[in-house]
């Protein structure tokens, strides 16, 4: 395999010419009974961070009258500046309630990509499952109806992307942050693995960037997923200093694993997901800088697609949206990762900038789940949406029309045992309270939780008095929920 250090002047050449030689129809649009006319559609960047909390940008600092409960107190936005992100929402729209169904990195991908639950999807785990079969994603759908589409970064669903169609792909399934081994192909043929010495992200966003520098004729749908800020904490040479002298104060359930984890289930405590459990995250005090500091790479990788976009008079004319694949434990609970059902895991940022549509400094408070991005991307783009998808569009809600909205959702877990040894669960969040299963557990374990009064989910309310009728009524939820979806 041969050894790259940036994608060179040559290959950058290649993506322009490619774009050429891909984009023969040209900018117009034959409308059936009708002269051609210029396509209008929206072009789209989907920005994907890796872990990355929606507390984690600097857009939060002083709105605590608009931001999450969960996150009132928290003093991570202060020490984090991302001008790229806090531009996303504050000339867009920020979504207050945005959640992941599955909060696990290939679940959290393949649910976005497709509209469907895991189940539906196929990938319910970080076991290397492929996407089932015939299951479409939304590049797909996009290059039907006539879209460019390509894909920079991490797939991390088996044959990362590969069997599908991109008119440039430049990705691999999960590598370290150092020396990767990417793949690059276009219009359709994927080269072989090669590596490439230096920071991951860097290779990324350099092809993501000469790409949009190609002549792109026809609207184009560009996935630009980064390893950061779930990284190894490696961080590149001029973010060595950042944060020095800085302290972080530690969550206010940080040492309840001393307390013998009060008002959680035996699951929890015997869980591996603890801080010290993985090298680079020896600490609190590391494990936050180095999980901000990703972010801030993060941010400014953003910053150059987005000024590629401005340069081409293209920045106005394209649907941005930064997510992430999942939240982050940072030291709620002594915990790391993912995966449990409590709000740090479960939430993500979401943001979009489209003038053409969104009002500056909108904000969203409906509940918003990760299978619901294709419907809306297909929505924006025109295209029908497929019956099969399950996620809803909210194309209406950033038009500010009021709609009935879902009340509650459906969550599930599924990789046990594995990693972290995290038992499976599933359960029903509605906008004020939360039931949660350990299924798998002898005997079952449940939590449950009045969100508006207990934000930080300390208490757990299961079997006390006077909640027996809301523990059955959301029980039965939880049911119906697994039927209608399929993760039953």
């Amino acid at each position: 395999m041969s050894i790259h250090k940036r994608i060179s002047r040559r290959d950058a050449l290649k993506l322009g010419a490619a774009a050429v030689g891909g984009s023969a129809a040209g900018p117009l649009v034959a409308t059936q009974g009708r002269a051609a006319t210029q396509d209008t559609r929206p072009n789209f960047v989907i920005f994907m961070t890796d872990g990355q909390r929606p507390d984690e940008l600097s857009y939060m600092v002083g709105k605590e009258a608009s931001v999450l409960r969960w996150d009132q107190n928290s003093t991570i936005p202060k020490l984090l500046k991302t001008p790229s992100l806090d531009r996303i929402a504050s000339e867009g729209v920020w979504i207050k309630n945005a959640f992941v169904v599955n909060a696990l990195c290939a679940p959290g991908r393949a649910a976005t990509l497709t509209g469907l639950y895991s189940r539906t999807n196929g990938v319910i785990d970080n076991k290397d499952r492929p996407l089932a079969a015939g299951v479409k994603i939304i590049s797909d759908y996009l290059h039907e109806a006539g879209y460019e589409v390509a894909f920079c970064g991490k797939a991390h669903i088996k044959n990362a992307l590969r069997d599908h169609y991109w008119d440039y792909y430049f990705g691999y399934y999960f590598e370290p942050n150092l020396n990767a081994y990417i793949a690059e192909g276009w219009y359709g043929h994927v080269g072989p693995d090669r590596q490439y010495i230096g920071y991951l992200d860097d290779f990324v966003t350099d092809a993501a960037v000469n790409w949009l520098q190609g002549k792109r004729q026809k609207p184009f749908c560009l996935f630009v997923w980064f390893k950061e800020p779930h990284g190894e904490g490696i961080r590149q040479r001029r973010y060595q200093n950042l944060y020095n002298g800085v302290f972080v104060p530690k969550p206010e359930t940080f040492d309840d694993d001393l307390k013998g984890y009060p008002d959680k289930s035996k699951a929890v405590a015997d869980a591996d997901d603890k801080l010290g459990t993985f090298e680079y995250c020896a600490s609190l005090e590391q494990m936050v800088k180095n999980h901000n500091t990703g972010v801030v790479e993060a941010d400014g990788y953003m910053g150059r697609v987005m000024k590629i976009l401005e340069e081409s008079g293209k920045l106005d004319d394209t649907a941005i949206i930064n997510m992430s694949d999942h939240g982050y434990f940072l030291g709620e609970w002594h915990l790391i990762d993912k995966r449990l059902m409590y709000e740090p895991s479960i939430r993500i940022p979401l943001g979009i900038r489209y003038p053409k549509l969104i009002k500056p400094g909108t904000m969203i408070d409906e509940m918003i789940l990760n299978i619901d991005i294709a419907p809306t991307v297909l929505d924006l783009a025109g295209v029908k949406i497929p019956p099969q998808i399950q996620g809803r569009s909210f194309l209406p809600l950033l038009r500010g029309n009021h709609v009935n909205w879902r009340k509650d959702w459906l969550y599930s877990y599924y990789e046990y045992p594995g990693s972290n040894m995290v038992p499976k669960s599933h359960g029903v969040r509605t906008e004020r309270y939360k039931i949660l299963e350990y299924y798998e557990e002898r005997p079952t374990e449940w939590e449950l939780y009045d969100l508006q009064e207990d934000p930080h989910e300390v208490h757990n309310l299961y079997g006390k008095l006077g909640y027996s009728e809301l523990t059955e009524r959301l029980k039965k939820r939880l049911n119906e929920l697994r039927e209608e979806t399929g993760e039953s």
